[in-house]
């Protein structure tokens, strides 16, 4: 973080998942319960305790039990985590859609605790852009369950595919949301895409208003609030390199747009970080990249510059 010109930061986890997918897939869920607390537990604890100016803590929760989700999500947000890791979407592992009441009472306690969805592209375990062939039963499933036996040389097309279209899961869920009807039913939840660039962002919205304006007439959607208005109400995006987004960022939201360094994956321009941002940000007012490199972001998770040292 030093070399690369980065102050602070909040990590997903790679191991379990980004979401805690790993615990999902265990056979044992009362053991993958008690993972997911020692995880949190360690994450909160000990490795962000070591530089609590630097380390933003994130929890993981055991989202296929609500019950068991609510009571995590509590316990973390007292312990000091500023933001809980939720599947993109939740409908690819068999579990309730955002349209369902089902996650409501998860959403309260984000709500009332202050505490950001993350929703990292690819943690509801399907990322698009695969060719498979022919003989593959079920596309999907090497995506969605690691353990398959069907052979990986079923996959046709390169990871490249896939790669440029990590967008897409959260433009879906995006949308999903903003048509759920559960922002204005929660309009303290606030959600944090990960991963996901923001160029795409001024397009889905001016689609989204579109299909409101026409449609809504006959559609079991909200009559009065504009899609776009309840995105800049309750989104974030956050980009790595993204010089498309960074041009369109006032139909985005230039107080609801971070920034994201992705270390130690492929994607990241590590150890140039910082001088790729500088590049990308050359044309943008200097209060402005404050809000982008920084505020934003310590704005949303509640993590101002001064953290007193752990006890």
């Amino acid at each position: 973080m030093d070399l690369d010109g980065v102050e602070s930061a909040m990590c997903f986890p790679s191991f379990p998942g980004f979401a805690g997918g790993m615990f999902f897939r265990g056979q044992d869920k009362e053991l993958s319960v008690l993972c997911i607390k020692a995880w949190n537990d360690f994450y909160i604890d000990e490795w962000c305790a070591t530089a609590p100016g630097r380390f933003i803590p994130m929890a993981l929760i055991p989202f296929w039990n609500i019950n068991e989700a609510v009571a995590e999500a509590e316990r973390a947000a007292a312990k000091g985590a500023r933001s809980i890791s939720f599947p993109d979407s939740p409908v690819p592992l068999g579990l309730p859609s955002f349209h369902s009441t089902y996650w409501d009472p998860l959403w309260s306690v984000c709500s009332d605790t202050g505490m950001p969805v993350s929703l990292h592209f690819g943690s509801g375990g399907f990322v698009p852009g695969f060719s498979f062939s022919s003989f593959n039963p079920d596309p999907r499933q090497l995506v969605t369950d690691p353990d398959s036996d069907i052979p990986p040389l079923a996959m046709d097309s390169p990871f490249a595919v896939a790669f440029t279209l990590f967008n897409s899961n959260l433009a879906w869920t995006t949308v999903d949301l903003l048509l759920s009807g559960k922002l204005q039913r929660f309009p303290k939840l606030q959600i944090a895409l990960s991963e996901g660039g923001i160029g795409w962002v001024p397009y889905i919205l001016e689609r989204t208003d579109f299909v409101w304006e026409r449609h809504r007439y006959y559609q079991p959607i909200d009559f009065d609030t504009r899609p776009s208005d309840l995105w800049r109400d309750h989104f974030w995006g956050c980009f790595i390199d993204d010089e498309h987004g960074v041009e369109n960022r006032y139909k985005i939201g230039v107080d609801r747009i971070t920034l994201e360094i992705d270390y130690p994956h492929s994607d990241s321009n590590w150890p140039n970080s910082r001088k790729r941002a500088a590049e990308v940000l050359a044309n943008v007012p200097d209060e402005e990249c404050q809000l982008i490199v920084e505020d934003n972001a310590r704005r949303m998770l509640n993590f101002p510059r001064s953290i007193a040292p752990a006890v």
